[in-house]
């Protein structure tokens, strides 16, 4: 097999494309052709060391990819060879092959592309426990969607509004701003127009009426959240996402009180290794909307394997409209 392996975490630069063994699966385990991988922000910060989980290296980055599996490991009963299946692994993913707990692949349903498959369950299943399960989003509330150009921000506008939400989608840049629009999004902010001259607040008081965003889906951080939570409506959830933005930011305790609002953290891995029961049937409803037409992941582009570098550089510089995904020449 072939893989892009990271020998120590010092960045980009330190990845290589090279042979491999190709591994034999284990108790539990299957051994799957990776046919597409898509590239999430944390892959960035861990191959940077930056990420909260630190693998030992060597080891191959990447999270997420979908395949045909090849060879079921003794025990295993849920899988076949042959059978097409999604995985959020951890690590693994930027490779022709993966060998991975059989527990961590989902069949996938018929007629789903591979593409959208290996670009769907990290930022879906996000979004989805964070609107719906800490942010307890009700229909006819506010949203309002910072990052929502980006690969969680663009499943976040499709699920809100699929609940019924009134989403309010903010990004950096008319181009990003129409394709939230483009995505259903009732009203847009550019916040590189409103932020830098302090009109944010102003905008946001209008496009709400005075009243604020009920639910703020928060994966930018930096010096958008203080603004942003000193608008929120009267008990207001504002949803941790990450720190895409730079700095983790410090908000004054003092606007939780007097808003009767409340910091929610979301850290889906954790809530998927916590609740395993429940994160099964939270993603057997997102494939249900993703057959439903509810539910598409935005692909900006497909390119091959061996491009990594070029495509985490796009990452790093906030070019990407949705996600990014690439494909094995054999696939």
């Amino acid at each position: 097999m072939q893989a892009w392996q990271c020998d120590q975490p010092l960045g980009v630069e330190a990845l290589r494309w090279t042979t491999l063994p190709t591994p034999e699966p284990g108790a539990g385990e299957v051994l799957v052709d990776i046919e597409a991988a898509s590239l999430n922000y944390p892959d960035l910060l861990m191959i940077q060391g930056r990420y909260q989980h630190k693998p030992t290296p060597p080891f191959v980055p990447g999270a997420e990819f979908a395949g045909v599996v090849r060879a079921v490991g003794p025990g295993v009963t849920t899988l076949q060879p042959g059978q097409a299946v999604a995985c959020l692994s951890g690590t693994g993913a930027f490779a022709t092959q993966a060998v991975v707990p059989a527990a961590l692949c989902v069949p996938l349903p018929p007629g789903m592309a591979l593409t959208d498959a290996a670009a769907f369950i990290m930022t879906y299943a996000t979004s989805y426990h964070a609107l719906l399960d800490r942010g307890a989003l009700r229909a006819g509330e506010t949203v309002l969607v910072l990052g929502a150009a980006g690969g969680v921000g663009t499943a976040a506008i499709q699920i809100a509004q699929a609940a019924g939400a009134h989403v309010i989608a903010a990004a950096g840049g008319a181009d990003k701003c129409a394709l939230a629009q483009r995505l259903g999004a009732d009203a847009v902010l550019d916040y590189q127009q409103h932020a830098p001259d302090g009109s944010l607040r102003e905008e946001l008081k209008r496009l709400t009426h005075g009243r604020g965003p009920d639910v703020v889906y928060d994966p930018v951080g930096g010096a958008l959240a203080e603004p942003v939570f000193r608008s929120i409506a009267w008990r207001g959830r504002y949803l941790v996402i990450g720190f895409a933005g730079g700095p983790i930011p410090s908000l004054p305790l003092n606007l939780p009180l007097l808003k009767g609002a409340s910091i929610v953290g979301v850290f889906w891995g954790e809530f998927a290794r916590r609740e395993p029961q429940a994160n099964a049937t939270m993603l057997r409803t997102l494939l249900q909307g993703y057959q439903q037409g509810l539910y598409r992941p935005v692909i900006d582009s497909v390119l091959p394997m061996t491009e990594l570098p070029q495509a985490l550089a796009r990452i790093a510089a906030r070019q990407v409209r949705g996600k990014l995904v690439l494909r094995n020449a054999s696939a």
